[in-house]
């Protein structure tokens, strides 16, 4: 009996143990990355931008309210939120008071699909079919039925109440100390709002530094900023893949971007241009799989350069 059993027992100890450390310590394992990124003009002083993505809050989330309002102690030039605040219909004035100190500073904003719409309960297994396949959310998938609207009007006017860009198909200028930062977002592309004709064009001569807004990474979005000459891009959606393998790294992107550029600094090409593309691991989860493993949860302050 020991024989035969001892494997199988040791194995689910192991998986029962995992599965405690990816929900119990890992997932509320909150971290700052820190970067730089020389994509300023010659002679511009830098700028320091705080991105924050995925929060997914739920209510009674208090760590993580406590740990984003603690991130204003940053001070921050401005703040860029890449979507997807809610897991919780309940959820938005907690989100509200969680991001109060930071919605202090100069900011900007696009939604995920999540602001949107409630989670559902899935297969974890239809992220690698879907990658398989090459459909992801509405991209080539049919229309989701009974899914829970969010009160996303109410996120939408908290945040313009403090000032916030509201960056869904539009553009809008921050003014930083005498500097025009001009930002040019999109709906989620994840759910096929995104509109790049509505924004096309490229960035402006009046600005003194430009950059693109998105939630989801799709190529498609990353192409149309990279060709139009923007120097950097910031998206979230990823997770950074949430659940990773230690020394191998992430399985899926939940987009039709590579596993290599999941989280972090990279950089895109298309038609002869190059673009630095950072995107966010964020710092939550789907309420139903509140799990993180080798992928603890982020935000980023990005100290933007001049360009060598």
């Amino acid at each position: 009996m020991r024989a035969r059993y001892g494997i199988p027992l040791g194995i689910t100890a192991a998986g029962a143990a995992g599965l405690v450390y990816a929900a119990g310590f890992e997932a509320r394992s909150f971290r700052l990355r820190r970067v730089t990124i020389p994509v300023l003009p010659a002679g511009m002083r830098p700028l320091r931008v705080l991105q924050v993505s995925d929060i997914h809050l739920v209510s009674g989330q208090r760590k993580k309210q406590r740990w984003l309002r603690s991130l204003a102690g940053l001070r921050p030039d401005f703040v860029i939120n890449t979507g997807d605040n809610l897991s919780d219909p309940e959820g938005v004035p907690e989100v509200l008071d969680a991001l109060g100190p930071l919605m202090e500073f100069p900011g900007a904003y696009v939604f995920g699909s999540n602001d949107y719409y409630g989670p559902k309960l899935r297969n974890p297994a239809r992220y690698l079919i879907e990658k398989a396949t090459g459909r992801h959310g509405l991209n080539g998938n049919a229309p989701a039925v009974g899914v829970i609207h969010n009160p996303w009007e109410d996120l939408r006017d908290g945040f313009d109440g403090a000032g916030w860009l509201n960056l869904t198909n539009t553009r809008g200028t921050l003014k930083v100390e005498g500097v025009a930062v001009e930002l040019t977002g999109l709906d989620d592309p994840h759910i096929k709002r995104d509109r790049y004709t509505e924004v096309a064009g490229g960035p402006s001569n009046a600005a003194d530094f430009s950059m693109g807004v998105v939630h989801a990474p799709y190529l498609r979005v990353l192409d149309s900023f990279t060709s139009d000459g923007y120097p950097l891009v910031l998206a979230g959606h990823t997770h950074g893949g949430q659940l990773c393998i230690p020394f191998y790294g992430a399985l899926v992107t939940n987009c039709d971007l590579d596993t290599d550029r999941v989280k972090g600094l990279s950089t895109h090409t298309s038609e002869g241009r190059t673009s630095y593309l950072h995107v966010s691991a964020g710092c939550g989860t789907n309420r139903y799989t509140p799990v993180r493993f080798a992928c603890p949860p982020e935000a980023t302050l990005m100290t933007l350069v001049s360009r060598k």
